[in-house]
């Protein structure tokens, strides 16, 4: 027959009785390192006895003729009751023999109870047969406790409602059973399954001695309170510990969007994804959404919820790296639609963008408002192009007038008065010649009786340089806003005709013109200096510190008015343009003028533009806003002050932009763009899980942050290896068994994990053992007796023995189990 050979040893020389990482066997019998010899078959024991004993003395013969004193087992009887025999060479004159069994069928009361466990193992060496509770022995006993959260009964649930329904329609309509993460940011998306299970309560009570069974009785009445030690371990779900990818939460529809993109390229229009002619383009299994789905998404996304965009709190500001739609806006809700949208498919996608953009055409001819778009006054150029086009729609008004002008005015009792001072300067000022002149006045003088108009307020320390009176601030027209390929044209334009500072754009000479007639309707006697000095003050070279005040004015009028200066070299130059454009500019107020661009015009282009997106260039703008809406929706988690996760979350941030930045910049090749996304998908995953993983220790232990804290360090320390963003799945520890001590006064936290039981729990459940925790008995016991006796003395005593004041164990039982299940281990030390 073959054998197998199994030690263990350790190299402290002193470990803990309750040690986690103990062996069985060295749990068992109190023993550190050990050999065990089974035979290799099919049951893995000996089962016959004589044949075990002789294998047995044969190994600790050879043991003994190698100076080792390690001790043998052997695995007997049947394999389900674990039972071995064993043996261990002390020396020249002791012996230590070792046994153990187990009951797998139901426990005898007595030995339920700790009084008959003592009985039982005083009865292994008493010499007497007489009643145990009546004799004495010092007997020294440890035990450990665990116990387990209950876990939640759909039967009693269900049986709960029926009860309550009973008592009352109101209460039984309120009875909803809710999921934990109910108010979790990714709720609205999916809910997640729990990752903690529940808890495992241990409570160790340490060394003691004890005298009698009536002792032992009292130890088992005592409340788990009373226990010297509590540790409490997690219960973690097998998902957040396998080495399955690509099937949770954000990150799986994540992948599913970037096999999107991959397969965008296959066609130049949308319209050939769904279209039946080009249905080889998508796989078979890319199937369409049927038409009442595509409507509860789009009456979802333009009928409901319309709030105002800026009453909602925007994620992180580190997604501002990240070019692509904020979260809540309407792109993005459009995004995170279609990522829960079946399997995100390419199919899917194009059928709804057609949809949508349909939708979109409806609002602005039926001058429809847009929901979840910004009413900010200028384009946030750090978005995605189609968001910004959506701001352009919102920003133009076009939704409630298709004729109605750009500006928008404010009451003149909110104005404040603001000395704009070289507003447009710099992009107006590029826009001119350079030449010199002299400060003389020019321009068409009006009818000094002429009313003024459109003003905003009086500049502080400025009057006009002709007429001596305060200078105004006029209303003017804000500038047209403008998406990132509006800015791009231009800039090609420019380049078109060489030098940026000699190309004067339409659009350019419009703004001027329109604030030089602002500023004329405003001052009625102004003069083209007068508007230099508002507009550009850089361009007027003054000789004094600043224009007198009225009062000095009046009293030295001759002498200091008007105030020392000249135009600029630029401005002064025959045949300026800006001249030119002052004196063929009418005086007509900002609200009376025609807007700088025409909204219609510009409400068409945007709509051509979304009308014949590509499906790449939709693709790359949907996995840019998803990812950051995602990572948005994370970061937006309550978990505590949980600072490495904080750090990791900063850390996937600029991953994000980084890899992203490639896919808008278009730096790599499509093969090499799409692996890298796949492997962001992966560590997207893994962050998204400890994520999860914290809210839901945060939300358990909030009121205990030392011990949460201490629960998810080393929950991240577990699963660190993990943290690589490589397809392949890396060899770890498969199981989480890290408990944490729990002090004193946290001790009411863990306690709450164990509700009294209900009455329908209760009667189904018979108490067996002592030690309850708010009517919750250990799920599992453990006890450790033992005997020490001097080797000099008693019956281990001999002719040979020489003389030592050490004690050693000469009796030990280790009991493990339920009312349904007890094992026993027992260690005999003997004189031979």
């Amino acid at each position: 027959m073959a054998w197998s050979t199994t030690f263990r040893f350790i190299t402290m020389e002193k470990t803990e009785q309750w040690d986690d990482d103990l062996h069985s066997l060295q749990l068992s019998f109190g023993v550190t390192e050990f050999l065990v010899i089974a035979p290799l078959s099919a049951s893995g024991v000996v089962l016959d006895a004589p044949e075990a004993s002789k294998l047995l003395s044969t190994v600790a013969i050879a043991l003994s003729n190698c100076c080792s004193n390690w001790p043998a087992f052997v695995p007997v009887h049947d394999p389900s009751r674990k039972a071995y025999i064993g043996i261990q060479n002390m020396g020249t004159a002791l012996t230590r023999r070792f046994d153990s069994d187990r009951i797998g069928s139901q426990v005898p009361v007595r030995l339920m109870h700790l009084e008959g466990l003592y009985e039982l193992f005083v009865s292994k060496f008493a010499l007497t047969a007489l009643d145990f509770s009546t004799n004495c022995f010092s007997v020294c006993s440890t035990m450990r406790l665990t116990y387990r959260t209950p876990f939640a009964d759909a039967d009693t649930g269900g049986q709960d409602n029926i009860n309550q329904e009973t008592e009352g329609d109101t209460v039984g309509l309120n009875h909803i059973r809710t999921q934990w993460d109910d108010n979790c940011p990714w709720a609205e998306w999916y809910s997640a399954e729990d990752p903690i299970k529940g808890f495992e309560l241990t409570a160790i009570w340490g060394n003691k001695m004890f005298e009698g069974s009536i002792e032992m009785a009292e130890l088992e009445n005592e409340s788990p309170f009373d226990a010297e030690k509590w540790l409490l371990l997690p219960v973690i779900s097998q998902y957040m510990i396998d080495d399955s990818i690509g099937k949770f939460g954000f990150a799986s529809q994540l992948n599913c969007l970037v096999s999107a993109l991959e397969k965008s390229f296959e066609a130049k229009y949308l319209e050939d994804f769904v279209s039946a002619e080009n249905s080889d383009i998508s796989k078979l299994s890319d199937s369409i959404p049927p038409p009442s789905v595509v409507d509860r998404i789009l009456k979802e996304l333009f009928h409901d919820g319309v709030e105002n965009y800026n009453s909602i709190e925007f994620g992180c500001r580190n997604s501002r790296v990240i070019k692509g739609a904020p979260l809540g806006s309407l792109f993005t809700q459009f995004c995170l639609h279609l990522l829960w949208l079946g399997k995100c498919n390419i199919r899917a996608i194009a059928t709804l963008w057609i949809e949508f953009v349909r939708e979109l055409r409806w609002c602005w001819e039926e001058s429809q408002p847009l929901p979840k778009v910004s009413a900010s006054s200028t384009i946030d150029l750090s978005t995605c192009l189609v968001h910004q086009k959506l701001q352009m729609v919102d920003l133009y008004d076009l939704f409630d007038q298709s004729h109605n002008v750009l500006l928008k005015e404010r009451p003149e009792n909110d104005r404040s008065l603001r000395p704009v001072v070289g507003h447009h300067s710099e992009e107006v000022g590029a826009s001119s010649s350079t030449s010199q002149g002299h400060g003389t006045r020019s321009g068409v003088l009006l009818p000094k009786n002429e009313k003024r108009r459109g003003s905003q307020g009086v500049v502080e320390s400025m009057m006009l340089l002709h007429s001596f009176q305060n200078m105004h601030a006029p209303s003017i027209q804000d500038a047209p806003p403008m998406t990132e390929d509006m800015h791009e044209e231009r800039l090609q334009a420019a380049e078109a005709f060489g030098n940026l500072l000699s190309f004067s754009g339409q659009l350019e000479r419009d703004i001027l013109s329109s604030d030089m007639s602002a500023f004329k309707a405003a001052n009625p006697d102004a003069m083209f200096e007068d508007f230099i000095r508002w507009h550009s003050p850089g361009d007027w070279e003054s000789d004094e510190t600043g224009d007198k005040c009225i009062h000095g004015v009046v009293e030295s009028m001759n002498s200091s008015w008007p105030p020392k200066g000249r135009l600029s070299q630029r401005m002064a130059e025959h045949g300026s343009l800006w001249r030119q454009i002052w004196n063929t500019s009418p005086a007509i107020a900002a609200s009376e003028q025609k807007p700088l661009l025409d909204p219609i015009r510009e409400g068409e282009k945007i709509l051509h533009y979304l009308e014949t997106l590509k499906p790449h260039q939709l693709l790359e703008q949907m996995v840019c806003t998803s990812f950051r809406a995602s990572a948005d929706t994370l970061s937006r988690t309550k978990f505590g002050d949980f600072r490495i996760l904080k750090v990791k979350i900063d850390q996937l941030y600029s991953t994000l932009a980084s890899t992203l930045k490639s896919l808008q910049d278009h730096f790599l090749e499509a093969d090499e763009l799409i692996n890298n996304l796949k492997q962001l998908c992966v560590l997207f995953e893994h962050i998204e899980k400890l994520v999860i993983m914290a809210a839901s220790i945060h939300l358990k232990l909030s009121d205990a942050p030392r011990l949460s804290d201490a629960i998810f360090q080393e929950y991240f320390n577990f699963y660190l290896p993990k943290l690589g963003t490589g397809l392949a799945t890396l060899c770890f520890d498969k199981v989480f068994n890290i408990k944490q001590v729990v002090k004193v006064h946290e001790r009411d936290v863990v306690a709450g994990f164990f509700p009294p039981p209900t009455a329908n729990q209760s009667w189904r459940k018979v108490l067996s053992m002592g030690n309850l925790l708010f009517g919750h008995e250990p799920s599992l016991r453990e006890i450790v007796f033992s005997v020490n006796d001097n080797v000099s003395h008693g019956q281990f005593s001999g002719s040979n023995t020489a003389a030592s004041p050490e004690d050693i164990e000469t009796h030990r039982m280790y009991i493990c189990g339920t009312s349904n299940d007890l094992r026993a281990a027992l260690s005999v030390t003997s004189w031979d």
